[in-house]
Formats: C-alpha cells, sequence, structure tokens
C-alpha cells in the first residue's frame, strides 16, 4: 500500500503523516511537488504547514505544483486523496472539494486540541467511524474558518459530504463548524485538523488514528 505524501517549499508536517501511516502498516514515500509521476502509488496525502510560505491564498501556488496533475488524475481515477490542514485548502484551490479557507475569525492562530463529531461515514477519512463519535484531535491553523457560497453548502448537508463537525464550539467561525468534507465519490477528503498528531498515547490523543486507519483500509495493494 504506497502513499506517495506530497512535500512543497513550507510544509512541516509530512514526517508526522509518514509516522503515522507506517505505524498502521502502509508504505509512505515522500515525493517532492515538482515530481510528475506516481504510477506507483495507490493513494496520496497532501500534508499540513505553509506551502511556499502561504504568501499569497492558503494553497493557491501549490495548486500549480507539476505533482498536482498527477493528483488529480489519481482523485479522477478512484484513489484516496487526503488533505490535512494546508492541504485541505490546495484541494479547495485545486477544484478537488468545494469553497476556501479563510483567516480565523477572532484572526488569531490557533494551536490546541479540539472536538470533533463524525457526522458522515461515506469517505475514505471516516469509513472506519461511527457517526456521533466525538475525537479530540490538535488544531494548527491561521486560516481555517472553511467558506463557501450558500448553494454549495447546502449541497455539501444534503448530499452527506459533510463529514467532521467542531463539536461544542466552533474555534475559527467556520460554515455550519464544518471541519472537514469529502467529494461526491467520498475518495477526496480534507479537514483542517491533524489525524497523524493523534495517533500515539505520547501525543495525548489516540482519537486520529480511526481517521487514518479509514485512510489506510481504503488504499488498495500495490500488484507484485
Amino acid at each position: 500500500m504506497h502513499v506517495a505524501v506530497v512535500v512543497f517549499p513550507g510544509t512541516n508536517c509530512e514526517h508526522d503523516v509518514d509516522h503515522a501511516l507506517s505505524l498502521l502498516g502502509a508504505e509512505p514515500e515522500l515525493v517532492w511537488h515538482r515530481d510528475v509521476d506516481l504510477s506507483g502509488a495507490t493513494g496520496v496525502v497532501l500534508p499540513g504547514g505553509f506551502a511556499h510560505g502561504d504568501y499569497l491564498r492558503t494553497g493557491a501556488i501549490a495548486r500549480f505544483s507539476p505533482i498536482m496533475k498527477e493528483v488529480e488524475r489519481l482523485a479522477a481515477e478512484g484513489a484516496p486523496v487526503l488533505g490535512i490542514c494546508n492541504g485541505f485548502q490546495m484541494l479547495c484551490e485545486a477544484g478537488l472539494l468545494p469553497g476556501a479557507t479563510v483567516a480565523n475569525r477572532d484572526l488569531s492562530f490557533i494551536c490546541r486540541h479540539v472536538d470533533l463529531e463524525v457526522t458522515s461515514t461515506k469517505s475514505i477519512l471516516t469509513a472506519n467511524a461511527t457517526i456521533g463519535d466525538i475525537l479530540h484531535i490538535p488544531l494548527n491553523s491561521y486560516e481555517g474558518n472553511f467558506v463557501a457560497p450558500e448553494s454549495e453548502v447546502a449541497i455539501l448537508e444534503s448530499e452527506g459530504r459533510v463529514i467532521l463537525r467542531y463539536h461544542g464550539e466552533n474555534p475559527n467561525g467556520s460554515t455550519n463548524s464544518i471541519a472537514g468534507i469529502t467529494n461526491r465519490g467520498g475518495n477526496v477528503a480534507g479537514l483542517m485538523p491533524h489525524p497523524e498528531r493523534a495517533s500515539e498515547d505520547v501525543l495525548g490523543s489516540i482519537d486520529g488514528r480511526v481517521l487514518l486507519e479509514s485512510f489506510v483500509g481504503s488504499l488498495e495493494p500495490v500488484p507484485a
């Protein structure tokens, strides 16, 4: 189960993701954003960080990196594609997920655990979870406030594509407390909090493990 973990200039969570996926039996490989061939991968993760320094909109420059054509190809073929934090922003910028993220409501960087409610299991990120589960997972972002036109939000809600919602509080002002969404096929998913930072007991929570287990479980074995 080879997973491409894409590294952009400024990302800083690629090794966290690599470690967490390895613990779950996957075979992650760090791939530079200028690479143009992901033919050996059965899934992709776009990790968190500050791709290209986020000097424009978050993820807007990274969206044009050469590797993104391969990410788009794999997504169209039904392969699991996961974007975490900055990676979620890239998926939105690339049009693989709707909406965008803007500055947090209080214009401050958030770095603490938050509670998430699983609201759908029809995605590569939540398939192993149970609707109603409450997960305690770190959130680390300044532009994590998810926004989209009312019509698009209505579609996401009606189609069950809001897969994670902030529970108890809405820390960044996201529309409808949305913390994670998926595409219609369920194979492309993005979320703002960091499940890889809640995958071992030593990190204070293992609640992110069920999400990463779902992702790993969605991977197809690599042909011998």
